[in-house]
């Protein structure tokens, strides 16, 4: 028996909550990136333009 018991149960439940906390960082970052592209849509694009081509504006105007 080279590990114990105790040392499988911490390396299972290690890995569960690495697995969660993946998840949920997805989560938020998909939201997240769901109301900044609206609010880029909404408010910061120029007539024709799309999302993308806003954001790479941006970026070019604010040096970022």
């Amino acid at each position: 028996m080279a590990k114990s018991k105790l040392v499988q149960m911490n390396e299972k439940i290690a890995g569960n909550v690495t697995s969660k906390f993946c998840e949920i960082s997805n989560a938020v970052i998909g939201g997240y990136t769901k109301i900044e592209d609206r609010f880029v849509d909404q408010y910061l694009t120029r007539k024709g333009e799309s999302v993308a081509e806003a954001k790479a504006r941006l970026k070019r105007k604010h040096g970022r």
